[in-house]
């Protein structure tokens, strides 16, 4: 049996979260419930906001925890663990409740985006399996959008595959992707798992391999009439590919009563490039065909193409996309706050130096504010679990790190974010197909004011905390032990 097939994915977790389940059930304290919640602290990229990804996969993964008898001979061997706790692993389902948010959502720094409310030690054991797909695919996602937007309605097609960090990347962040906006892959896996279009032409080798471009295109061409991309950048672009292209696109693909779909440039001057291959398909009467660009791109390497008015119509965007290049690491964070005591949630808090790294502590919800008259998104306030906003009067909110700026919402439509994934251990959300996830995706952001969704000192969008909450912070930051 080869590994990948042997994988119990319940045991994708850090080992601290095994010491420290059989250090509560040692205690006899297990059972006690406690709510976690997951937040990050920045967006990548500096951007104004961020998109939620990869609950599909937590919902997976929490319907199928559990550990095999050859997992338990496994940590028995690490001498570590009692007899007792062993016994407890094997028969173990969990049987918390998971609230987060719709995936898709446009989600900010500092706020719950998954809340897991558990006994202690089942709360302990999904920490690292609920981080890792939500840093990764959110991730993903998020750099998806960027990239989206900044190709102004140009279509963009995941190519990144071959320098994911590894198969299961390739395939995830194929979806996330998708998710974040794009419209297709080239991944053959991702489009088999998930349903997404995928898309392909041909390599530099298939036009090597036949030692003449001329007659590579015309093979392609006579294989693939009704879908001929030409990738026409193996020797000069502009000498060789365009003038080869327009020939086989004349020669074999007009007598066939079929049309060339489209030319892709894969390195040189993409701008310069793109106006003469432009000119020069026009002349030949192919202004139906399409001009399209990969090769190292991103958001940025986009706008300025766009800008120096390259004729692209779409882009294959590869290894700055499935790595999220210029900030691999979107630090998402899973931490306890609050303890049932006395059959009532205790809040707890974490202090540190760093002012961005203590947190929010209690049971709590997240409503999003939206203006009646515009449809568009205003702040998004944090309350107690059982806090509710009465969105027929007007709210006044405040910067939790800057209380004196405070701003009056009204005429407001307030919509809460959390929604109910697990209760009791039993599933009672169905995960919506992800072409509706990718709809809901671009709803999301359309509810954004462009000053919010710009690449450069995007406007920092609201995120409060309600009085009440506000001061129960206030309150542990004053008496907890340092």
């Amino acid at each position: 049996m080869r590994q990948q097939d042997a994988r119990n994915l319940s045991m994708v977790m850090d080992f601290y979260e095994m010491t420290m389940a059989n250090g509560y059930f040692q205690d006899g304290v297990g059972a006690r419930q406690a709510a976690f919640d997951v937040f990050y602290r920045q967006n990548p990229d500096g951007g104004g906001f961020a998109i939620f990804a990869g609950l599909e996969q937590i919902v997976q993964y929490i319907e199928n925890l559990h550990f095999s008898a050859q997992d338990i001979d496994f940590l028995r061997a690490q001498g570590m663990f009692s007899a007792e706790f062993l016994n407890y692993l094997a028969h173990f389902h969990f049987s918390g409740s998971v609230y987060a948010l719709k995936e898709g959502t446009v989600m900010y720094p500092g706020t719950p985006i998954v809340t897991v409310v558990a006994p202690v030690i089942e709360a302990q054991l999904v920490e690292t399996a609920l981080l890792l797909e939500i840093n990764h695919q959110s991730l993903i996602a998020t750099k998806a959008s960027r990239i989206v937007r900044a190709a102004q309605g140009r279509g963009v097609s995941d190519f990144g595959a071959r320098r994911a960090h590894n198969m299961d990347s390739a395939v995830y962040g194929a979806r996330a992707s998708y998710l974040g906006g794009v419209d297709a892959t080239a991944t053959v896996l991702a489009g088999q798992m998930f349903g997404i279009p995928v898309t392909g032409t041909m390599a530099h080798s298939y036009v090597m391999f036949y030692g003449d471009e001329r007659l590579a295109f015309e093979k392609y061409a006579r294989t693939y009439p009704d879908a001929c991309v030409l990738l026409v950048d193996t020797y000069d672009v502009l000498q060789s590919g365009v003038p080869n292209a327009i020939r086989v696109a004349k020669e074999v693909l007009e007598p066939m009563g079929k049309r060339l779909k489209g030319v892709r440039i894969d390195s040189g001057d993409l701008a310069y490039l793109s106006k003469k291959t432009r000119a020069m398909l026009d002349a030949a009467e192919l202004a139906d065909c399409k001009i399209l660009a990969s090769g190292s791109l991103d958001e940025n390497t986009i706008t300025s193409l766009i800008n120096q008015g390259a004729r692209l119509d779409g882009f294959g965007v590869g290894e700055r996309l499935i790595t999220a290049r210029s900030e691999p690491v979107f630090g998402a964070v899973y931490k306890l706050c609050a303890v049932e005591e006395d059959g009532q949630f205790t809040p707890r808090i974490k202090i540190s130096e760093n002012v961005e790294k203590i947190t929010i502590p209690h049971f709590k919800k997240v409503y999003r504010f939206y203006g009646r008259d515009t449809g568009k998104a205003i702040a998004d306030l944090i309350t107690l679990h059982d806090e509710q906003v009465d969105d027929t009067q007007d709210l006044e909110i405040f910067d939790p790190m800057a209380t004196w700026k405070r701003k009056d919402v009204y005429n407001f439509e307030a919509r809460e974010l959390l929604v109910p994934i697990f209760k009791n251990g039993k599933r009672v959300y169905d995960c919506p197909p992800l072409e509706e996830i990718k709809a809901y995706c671009a709803q999301q952001v359309d509810t954004l004011w462009d000053e919010v969704k710009r690449f450069d000192y995007p406007h920092k969008y609201y995120v409060d905390l309600s009085d009440k909450l506000w001061d129960i912070q206030q309150c542990l930051l004053r008496t907890s032990q340092l």
